[in-house]
């Protein structure tokens, strides 16, 4: 999957939205989209670690500019727990990452 035609639909989601939180909210779905068809387990070259690294880097970002657009508004709880938990899995998915990488359980 092209991943930039993935975040393209995103937008294309998010626009059809009520709200602003419900566009943020289908912002975060996409964004765990995207995420969820990295595959880990797959890494087998370094080139393979960075390119996992660079798209849950970006994703991060993406989930804290999401955020940003609430910073004179109050998040919903809602927003705030999918954030919360998308930037959760994030953080674990590079330890895993980097954990590969620290193993030597990356080949050449």
């Amino acid at each position: 999957m092209d991943m930039f035609s993935a975040f393209s639909s995103i937008d294309y989601h998010s626009i059809q939205a009520r709200t602003p939180t419900d566009r943020a909210v289908k912002r975060l779905d996409g964004i765990g989209l995207v995420l969820s068809d990295l595959d880990i387990s797959g890494i087998q070259t370094q080139d393979d670690v960075t390119r996992t690294l660079w798209t849950l880097d970006a994703a991060n970002k993406c989930v804290r500019a999401v955020l940003a657009e609430f910073r004179t508004q109050p998040a919903t709880e809602q927003l705030a727990r999918k954030a919360r938990n998308l930037i959760d899995l994030i953080e674990r998915a590079r330890d895993q990452v980097v954990s590969f990488q620290a193993g030597d359980a990356v080949v050449g």
